[in-house]
């Protein structure tokens, strides 16, 4: 499943290879003094698509001390999209090492350590040797685009969404409704994995003697970080990679069965707050106790405290993640939302409701890139530099477009310029499309899910941007709350380790600490904006189907 956004995109200093930032405090906690002796420290890793993150929390939730590095996506062949498994496993042992470091703590003082990943991320390698058959491919490589055509028009699926359907006329099972629209989808798994069975050479000979190990970010870094005594992931980074059946929690057997998927290559599935191993001295130095492995947007779930039904959080980092808690039961969804496990503790299951538009944080990329602007924290003072686009409508769509519009090969595209077009308004455009698609998403889930929706938590490096989060708020008539915490993945993931460890007794506690930067109120300009919006779904359209070669 796609959603693997990078929080605090667009808001990171790019001067140096890695960066350390100590305690808020301004000196070394702990090393030597009695309090910081008694003090529990969490530390929280951090995989995202563009920057890897470390960071040490203290009991109250404060930053001790942080380190990061850059990710290097490679990309070897038109729409490939790879990184080096080698290089990740040793750039994170660097910023989870540098960043005890800068807290002024020794690692002996770390009670535990949660790591939050990207999802759909994923490397095969070998059971004996260790050694990766390929290197990682991304949540965003469209290597496998042929596979999924081909696929969503085969008889095969269309005979089992006709069987499902019949299923839940008769039995009224989501289970069934699920599995009735099922479509597969390059951001997922499934097809990426295929792809690999199929074309890696002697990969397929290797998984019958029983030597392929499968696994996702999270599960090649545990792994590795064990020292190889820990081949699991958790649920929620099971559910979000198209290979899981959330409804009966587990593996998919049918999808596995559908596309020949050896089952005996995955991973072990276990409770996202629990035990995941300790850290092997001969790997990163000393030894930490694992306990929680969380998916990015769960794990921003879990920080932003939404442990309600009804409770929504919105990432803008990479892409635009939108989140909706629905308690106990998963959402079959037929316009495109995914239903996912946001996290698993003892008997406690959390589902959400998923929609997500891909392109969102690469967008400012890519504009600042063309010099349309020189700094993204001029974007929101230049959009409200004009009263409007001048008639410009942007579409984000470097990664196809998802939910509700959900086509592949759709592709990112400008309407509306004239002569009299100034960056300002190009600027602009960009702006609304991220609150238009952030409406579409929204609209879709309070559609679906029939739920009462609570005000929006938001975070992410594009949250930091007044116009697009105020025009968010207008758009939908709702009030969003934005964070205090950019990067709430990685606060997610110390908590949800912090839990199993006893350095919080609750959630209850957890949320006590939460903070919060700025309450946006709706001002009721829809009506002023409704034309453009439905101008823009125009836009869409003739966005799609546009992707060449396919």
């Amino acid at each position: 499943m796609e959603g693997q956004g990078d929080s605090n995109k667009n808001q990171i200093p790019q001067e140096s290879p890695s960066i350390r930032v100590t305690g808020t405090d301004g000196v070394a906690s702990g090393s030597g003094d009695s309090a910081g002796q008694e003090q529990k420290y969490v530390l929280a890793l951090d995989v995202g698509t563009t920057t890897l993150r470390s960071h040490v929390y203290d009991k109250a939730g404060q930053v001790k001390g942080s380190s990061w590095r850059p990710q290097e996506i490679q990309q070897p062949e038109p729409g490939w999209s790879e990184m080096d498994p080698k290089k990740l496993l040793e750039d994170v042992c660097f910023v989870v090492t540098d960043s005890i470091k800068a807290s002024g703590l020794e690692p002996q003082q770390i009670s535990c350590m949660g790591i939050s990943t990207m999802r759909g991320t994923f490397l095969t390698w070998d059971r004996e040797t260790g050694e990766p058959f390929h290197n990682l491919i991304t949540w965003q490589d469209l290597r496998a685009s042929d596979y999924v055509s081909v696929w969503n028009k085969s008889f095969t699926l269309r005979a089992l969404n006709t069987g499902a359907s019949i299923l839940h006329t008769l039995l009224r099972k989501k289970r069934h409704l699920a599995a009735s629209v099922l479509r597969f989808m390059s951001k997922q798994v499934t097809m990426r994995l295929l792809w690999v069975l199929d074309n890696v050479p002697n990969i397929r000979k290797r998984i019958a003697e029983g030597n392929v190990m499968f696994g996702c970010t999270d599960t090649w870094l545990l792994w590795k970080l064990t020292g190889g005594s820990c081949h699991a992931t958790d649920y929620s980074c099971a559910s979000a990679t198209g290979l899981f059946d959330p409804f009966q929690m587990e593996w998919s057997t049918i999808v596995c069965g559908l596309v020949n998927i050896p089952m005996c290559i995955f991973p072990e599935i276990r409770d996202t707050s629990g035990d995941f191993g300790v850290t092997d001295r001969d790997v990163i130095g000393f030894e930490i106790p694992i306990t929680a492995v969380v998916a990015d947007q769960q794990g921003s779930m879990f920080g932003h405290c939404c442990f309600d039904v009804g409770d929504v959080k919105c990432t803008l980092g990479t892409g635009t993640f939108i989140d909706l808690n629905t308690g106990s039961k998963p959402h079959a969804s037929v316009a495109g939302l995914y239903p996912i496990v946001g996290w698993k503790i003892g008997k406690e299951v959390v589902y959400l409701a998923e929609g997500v538009s891909a392109d969102t944080g690469n967008v400012m990329t890519w504009a600042e890139s063309m010099g349309l602007f020189e700094d993204v924290s001029e974007t929101s003072e230049m959009a409200e530099s004009v009263p409007d686009s001048g008639g410009v409508y942007f579409v984000s769509a470097f990664s196809g477009l998802q939910a509700p519009f959900n086509d592949d090969l759709a592709v990112t595209s400008m309407f509306g310029m004239t002569p009299n077009t100034t960056k300002a308004h190009i600027v602009r455009a960009i702006l609304e499309c991220v609150a238009f698609r952030f409406k579409a998403l929204y609209e879709t889930a309070l559609t679906e899910t029939k739920l009462p929706l609570s005000q929006v938590r938001v975070d992410g490096g594009v949250a930091g941007n007044d116009f697009v989060v105020q025009l968010m708020s207008d758009l939908v008539n709702q009030t969003i709350d934005r964070s205090d915490t950019a990067d709430m993945s990685a606060l997610g993931a110390a908590y949800l380790a912090g839990l199993a460890s006893g350095v919080w007794s609750s959630k209850e506690e957890v949320e006590s600490l939460r903070k919060h930067n700025r309450q946006f109120e709706p001002r009721h300009t829809w009506p002023s904006y409704k034309k453009l919006y439905f101008k823009w779904e125009d836009a869409i359209l003739r966005s799609k189907k546009w992707y060449p070669g396919l």
